[in-house]
């Protein structure tokens, strides 16, 4: 297992995307966490889904923090003199980067937003973070940013493994997310900047995004409309819960990849790339069902609920891949941990959370 060689204690952490689904959740546990550390959270509160919800995630985090640790900033990464200005003025130690157009079928008719918060974006943090260096000052200890399974495009070998090669992308936001892989990997050999990358396999849970599979069926049978279950339900999906992801997300932050020179005195990039997943795919069919279980157990559906009514089999969308599934076992290796939590009472979990949130 690698060692913890970065203390969070008193250090200045920069989260990107704070106010979305994994920032959130990851500011709130650095805060109880690590108390004495300042978290600076930026996002642009874009109107992509409900911005209530991002609201509502922000005041979440404001509850917790009552020292004034948490500082936040509105606007994008794509912002080159307000990142630069940023970094001059709270010097990060850590910076963790989640903001990005998510989502597979938006990038079919919106690119520009991908472009402009993937690489854009991505490329000016990683600038800032090469010139945290500058007139000798200790700068960034650690850059870790999020990537996503869906870089494996449709390769036919299971389980995907950071070793599998990862060239032929399906979707644009695909597309964008190995870019950020490579440009970290050349920043990290020409700059000599410590970075992980972690490839998330659809993450879910209570206060989600709207657009995931889960929270829009829901949405949809509370309305007594019907879902669409793509490819006929012969779709596989790893769902990792959102506390699962957020251990591991800590474990990252604090296990920095070493520096060190190769045989020709020159830097080995201190880079390295993760899956974090369950290791378990479940199959379309299935997930639907334990939901509607769970919604009915929740009392979001009504006991009785025809849900053969409410399905609709139908073919694969542009972009989307049949399976996903994790090989964690260099994430479990090094960090000790393995994501474990049940599809079951992860959706149990987000059901009781709609209940209260949504429907109330």
């Amino acid at each position: 297992m690698k060692d913890i060689n970065i203390d969070l204690s008193n250090k200045t952490i920069l989260v990107t995307g704070a106010a979305g689904f994994i920032g959130s959740y990851l500011v709130k546990r650095l805060l109880i966490d690590f108390p004495s550390a300042r978290v600076v959270g930026v996002d642009n509160l874009n109107d992509y889904y409900d911005v209530n919800l991002k609201q509502s995630r922000l005041e979440d985090i404001y509850n917790i923090s009552t020292n004034g640790k948490f500082v936040f900033k509105k606007f994008s990464v794509a912002d080159k003199v307000q990142i630069t200005k940023l970094f001059r003025d709270y010097n990060f130690e850590v910076v963790v980067n989640l903001a990005a157009q998510a989502g597979v079928r938006y990038s079919l008719t919106n690119p520009d937003a991908y472009i402009e918060s993937n690489i854009i974006g991505f490329y000016n943090i990683l600038e800032a973070c090469r010139h945290s260096y500058d007139d000798g000052k200790p700068g960034v200890q650690h850059l870790v940013f999020a990537s996503s399974s869906s870089v494996y495009g449709t390769n036919k070998k299971v389980p995907y493994s950071t070793e599998d090669k990862v060239d032929n992308p399906v979707s644009l936001y695909a597309a964008t997310k190995k870019c950020d892989e490579l440009l970290a990997h050349a920043y990290s050999k020409l700059y000599n900047i410590p970075s992980t990358g972690l490839r998330f396999f659809t993450v879910y849970g209570p206060a989600g995004r709207p657009d995931m599979a889960y929270f829009s069926f829901t949405e949809k049978l509370v309305k007594g409309e019907k879902i669409q279950i793509f490819n006929y339900g012969d779709c596989k999906r790893d769902f990792t819960y959102i506390d699962d992801i957020i251990e591991g997300l800590i474990r990252v932050i604090q296990s920095a990849p070493e520096r060190r020179n190769g045989d020709d005195g020159l830097p080995i990039p201190p880079y390295a790339v993760y899956n974090i997943g369950n290791n378990h795919p479940e199959n379309l069919l299935d997930f639907v069902t334990i939901l509607q279980e769970e919604l009915v157990r929740a009392c979001v559906l009504p006991r009785g609920f025809d849900f053969d009514a409410h399905k609709e089999l139908v073919s694969m969308q542009p972009g989307d891949v049949p399976v996903t599934y994790a090989e964690v076992s260099g994430f479990e290796r090094d960090f000790g941990i393995k994501p474990n939590t049940s599809l079951r009472e992860g959706l149990r979990e987000f059901a009781k959370w709609y209940k209260c949130y949504i429907m109330n």
